[in-house]
């Protein structure tokens, strides 16, 4: 098992910055793949980024690219994602998730543990 918890939401003006933690418990968190997926109300969950274990392979979903970045500290066993020219678009309950194989990391349903969401909200 692989408990995840999310932190470093909250509001925030259009332009500004965030970056949300995601620290992992349990099972060998350096074995994992992470994600970061996003949820926005009367809309589906959609990807935002997706980090390899050893980081040499980053994904991005097109709405995000440029202004966020993920990344991983596998000593603390923290993901991380930073977010830059934050958009009212942004706005949503943001998840971070870890898949133990597979590679089609922008599908949710690569992933084994999913944690419990931080919600970020960009005012305009």
């Amino acid at each position: 098992q692989v408990q995840l918890v999310e932190s470093g939401g909250g509001l925030v003006q259009a332009g500004g910055s965030l970056r949300l933690s995601c620290a992992a418990s349990g099972r060998t968190f350096s074995r994992y793949a992470m994600g970061w997926f996003r949820q926005a109300p009367g809309k589906e969950r959609e990807f935002v980024a997706a980090i390899s274990w050893s980081a040499d392979r980053i994904y991005y979903a097109d709405s995000v690219k440029g202004r966020f970045t993920i990344s991983r500290d596998n000593a603390k066993n923290t993901v991380y994602l930073q977010m830059n020219s934050l958009k009212p678009e942004d706005t949503a309950v943001y998840f971070c998730a870890a898949a133990s194989r597979g590679s089609n990391w922008y599908r949710g349903s690569e992933y084994d543990y999913w944690g419990q969401g931080t919600q970020v909200t960009v005012s305009s």
